[in-house]
């Protein structure tokens, strides 16, 4: 998540408050460091009921907006709302009961993407995997931890779990701090670097307001991201494998795997949309073989000219993604050095990655864009108030630590595209909608109270 805010802010932003980065990163480590501390002897000064309210608060907000998500956002939001909702209840129940429900519940999570990460590094053996291996380890000792009732019998459940999050988030925002500072002045926080890109200062007030009512219209100059879903792109009919189709792969009645496609198009004449020169046999008895990131899985690509071309050759796009504000000169950056390698890799290096990977750097600095020399902290609380900002960053990570996938890039473009064409809060639409259905419903007895006083007249 860390990442996405810096990402959306931009590195003007993070230019001009690299010290207090550095500041607010020692902070949080030492005050995770505390309250961990703080926790193991039982004694606890913490203030689980005020955390337990905002839990409580966070999560409802969260649940009444879930509806107005689409596809895995809604899934995920309603996750979220009453993941936070359940936490503050058990908290506030107290006792031994809530402590150890809730020691489970932690215990439970961190297990299953403890062995989740260790299942797909070892299987897909994408770079830095060895890494990746040795996070999911600590993640199922850290279950094991919260399993055990040492030392405190599961009264410091929930200290231990926001020391832990405040402590690694300290230590991600002072490696951030540490990256901005290396990079210098002309360069982004993506691995290809940029010179002479538009400083966000001088695209903003290109758009006149900060919040938009929708997604933009077919008139609009707008980037958009295509999706090929696995099941859309079939040629036969498809077996209903819930989730495994939407994010994974289809298989229709023949046994051929269909595992979709993602492409992006702007309108200053950009098109990326790697695939495989020859096609890649994807039968159920190679299949398994082919998710390896390594270099022996590695084939000839080829980008496709647009989508034109593309939709003609084969079938149009099931999905689009359209987004109004993006850099097109750091994304042009982007192309300029990416196209110069054309390999594709099922896992590592596909249309997916591809189309992910240009996003991030077409939005890069999104939100700082829209407030220029107003992108302030209160911008920031904004972005971290924004439930999709949590959606994006959960798609993210698992994402890079499986693979890239056209459902995957598909609710991540539409997260990402709610917080580069920020929409009005979901919680102060509603407010106001149920407002002002109040005052109807209000006029509309007062109207029936004069009728019948005016009935009432009429027959006397």
């Amino acid at each position: 998540m860390t990442h996405l805010i810096l990402l959306l802010l931009g590195g003007e932003f993070l230019r001009r408050r690299g010290r207090m980065l550095v500041i607010i990163g020692w902070l949080l480590l030492l005050a995770g460091i505390g309250v961990f501390i703080d926790a193991l002897d039982g004694a606890l000064y913490f203030p689980l009921a005020l955390f337990a309210i905002i839990f409580i608060l966070e999560g409802s907000a969260t649940l009444l907006i879930a509806k107005s998500g689409v596809g895995g956002q809604r899934v995920l939001r309603f996750a979220k709302g009453l993941f936070a909702v359940t936490i503050g209840v058990l908290i506030l129940a107290g006792q031994h009961h809530g402590h150890f429900v809730l020691s489970m519940i932690f215990g439970l999570l961190f297990l299953a993407d403890g062995v989740m990460q260790c299942t797909a590094a070892y299987v897909v053996r994408y770079e830095r995997w060895k890494y990746v291996l040795a996070s999911g380890i600590a993640e199922i000792a850290l279950a094991i931890f919260f399993f055990q009732p040492y030392p405190t019998h599961y009264v410091g459940t929930l200290p231990y779990f926001l020391g832990l999050f405040l402590a690694f988030s300290g230590l991600k925002l002072l490696a951030l701090a540490g990256r901005v500072k290396r990079l210098g002045a002309d360069s982004t926080l993506h691995d290809h670097r940029q010179a002479n890109f538009m400083p966000t200062e001088d695209l903003a007030g290109h758009f006149q307001d900060v919040t938009f009512d929708g997604p933009p219209q077919q008139t609009e100059r707008a980037l958009t991201v295509h999706i090929w879903t696995p099941t859309g792109s079939a040629k036969a009919e498809t077996r209903n494998y819930p989730l495994v189709d939407r994010y994974i792969a289809a298989v229709d009645v023949n046994g051929v795997i269909s595992t979709g496609h993602a492409a992006l198009e702007t309108p200053d004449g950009i098109y990326i949309s790697l695939y495989p020169a020859q096609e890649i046999d994807r039968s159920p008895d190679q299949f398994a073989q082919l998710l390896r990131a390594t270099a022996d899985n590695d084939v000839p690509g080829v980008f496709q000219p647009d989508y034109a071309t593309e939709s003609r050759a084969w079938c149009p796009s099931s999905v689009q993604v359209r987004i109004r504000n993006y850099d097109a000169r750091r994304l042009a950056a982007f192309w300029e050095a990416y196209r110069q390698e054309a390999t594709y890799n099922l896992t590592h290096r596909n249309c997916s990655s591809s189309v992910s990977n240009a996003l991030d750097a077409a939005l890069e600095g999104a939100v700082g864009r829209l407030h220029g020399s107003k992108a302030g902290w209160r911008v920031l609380l904004r972005l971290l108030l924004t439930p999709e900002l949590w959606v994006a960053a959960q798609i993210r990570k698992r994402a890079l630590t499986m693979a890239w996938t056209p459902g995957l890039t598909l609710d991540y473009a539409r997260a990402m595209s709610m917080l580069a064409d920020p929409r009005p809060f979901g919680w102060w639409q509603m407010s106001q909608a149920a407002l002002r259905r109040i005052a109807d419903m209000r006029a509309a007895w007062r109207r029936q109270d004069q009728e019948a006083t005016a009935r009432g007249s009429r027959q006397s």
